[in-house]
């Protein structure tokens, strides 16, 4: 494998920019890509790959060297786990690099602490062990240092998945149905698909399966009255009007202006039209309180830790932190308060995450159990037998990258009481 050397500086100037970790990987690459128009498709896929990897696996990287430099990192990452064999590193490295390479070349990763191993820091994997053993610690670990495959769904107001499915495979890409949404596909490799006729067309939005599911958990109703409560850039929004096939109505809300105007443009492309988005303050804002009892369902995917999705975003795991977490749980609550206020007497309110810590799972949905007892709660394994999914992971939905080839996600189905909340 013969890299050439701007390759080289252009990916150690992307790192050395990733690294102090105060902004999102992914918005950085999107900077750096926009700023510097002389880098090539391959040269782009090599240093946003390269890139996410040494996130993957930073912990062990500098836990070889004395001093983390970011070609150090780059050098140790293309030896390690790129399988670039001593030659092919010579022409890039000096020989006081190509002694130390030889020397973690044979560095066993089994070898290593368990923090190391799993990829997550020592704050994290003491939390994890209140209630995992360290064997499913690691696996979990293992399971997200992997790549998220690449999740369609099918926008049931245009297409059927058999159709696309079909249509996909004629222009060469690899896809196949997957096995639990009946509306998603999944693709092989990272082709272009936002430049595809199927995307342009509306025909497919890209989405996590375990996203997809949570709009089944919902099921809303044809006519039926839905807020999304923290619609961000809407993709379940749009499912969830798919599902409605457009009647009815459904609020979208969100504190961010940026995120919804990044709804506008699938909003179009959907031809859905019972969609209306709103731009609120906070959880309180007096567009919301407009609405109390007024609705029948209400999904609140609420801001989290984001660690069931590491696969896809890998630096989130050094940028929480036990006080994040916390800041985060008491915002979880509020917004969960919030929302369930809208609905009306047998509405039901599904209350997801993209988080495997119960204290912002099971905690936040038992403490709000305790305090508003008119609230029961709905076994999610039989919501989704209702559905026709065959999916039991008890009474939460519960889906981890490792068991289901999902994003982990966290789901609990809640249901309003007679009373007034």
């Amino acid at each position: 494998m013969h890299i050439p050397f701007a390759r080289l500086d252009m990916t150690v100037t992307v790192i050395r920019a990733v690294l102090p970790l105060e902004y999102p990987a992914d918005a950085i690459l999107r900077h750096f890509f926009r700023e510097n128009h002389t880098p090539g498709m391959a040269d782009r896929a090599f240093i946003a790959e390269t890139v996410f990897g040494i996130l993957r696996h930073r912990f062990f990287l500098e836990s070889l060297m004395e001093t983390v430099t970011p070609r150090a990192l780059l050098l140790a990452y293309l030896a390690k786990f790129q399988g670039l064999n001593l030659r092919e590193l010579t022409p890039i490295a000096s020989e006081s690099e190509i002694k130390w390479l030889t020397e973690i070349k044979a560095i066993s990763l089994d070898s290593q602490p368990l923090p190391v191993q799993a990829e997550f820091p020592i704050w994290l994997v003491e939390k994890l062990q209140q209630f995992m053993p360290d064997a499913d610690i690691l696996t979990l670990g293992r399971s997200l240092q992997q790549p998220a495959p690449l999740d369609l769904r099918v926008n049931t107001i245009h297409a059927k998945r058999d159709e696309v499915l079909t249509t996909l495979k004629e222009s060469g890409i690899e896809a196949q149905a997957t096995p639990y949404s009946p509306i998603g596909i999944r693709i092989a490799g990272k082709p272009a698909v936002n430049r595809h006729p199927l995307f342009l067309s509306g025909k497919i939005e890209v989405q996590d399966e375990g996203s997809q599911l949570l709009g089944y958990l919902l099921a809303p109703r044809r006519g039926e009255m839905i807020v999304d409560f923290c619609a961000g850039a809407g993709g379940k929004t749009l499912l969830l009007g798919a599902l409605m096939n457009s009647k009815g109505r459904i609020y979208a809300l969100d504190t961010s202006e940026k995120r919804l105007d990044n709804l506008k443009p699938r909003l179009k492309r959907s031809g859905l039209s019972n969609l209306h988005p709103q731009l609120i303050s906070n959880e309180n804002d007096i567009k919301v309180k407009r609405l109390t009892g007024k609705i029948d369902r209400v999904l609140v995917d609420a801001p989290c830790s984001g660690l069931g999705t590491l696969r896809r975003n890998p630096d989130l795991k050094w940028r929480q932190s036990p006080q994040s977490v916390q800041e985060l749980k008491q915002k979880q609550a509020a917004i969960l308060t919030a929302a369930a206020r809208l609905l009306k007497p047998g509405g039901r309110l599904v209350y997801a995450t993209c988080s495997f810590l119960p204290e912002e799972n099971q905690e936040i949905i038992e403490k709000f159990l305790t305090d508003h007892p008119q609230f029961s709660l709905l076994n999610c394994s039989e919501l989704m037998s209702q559905q026709k999914i065959e999916l039991d992971t008890g009474e939460f939905l519960q889906l981890s990258p490792g068991l289901h080839q999902t994003d982990g996600f966290f789901a609990a189905a809640l249901e309003a009481g007679k009373k007034d909340v």
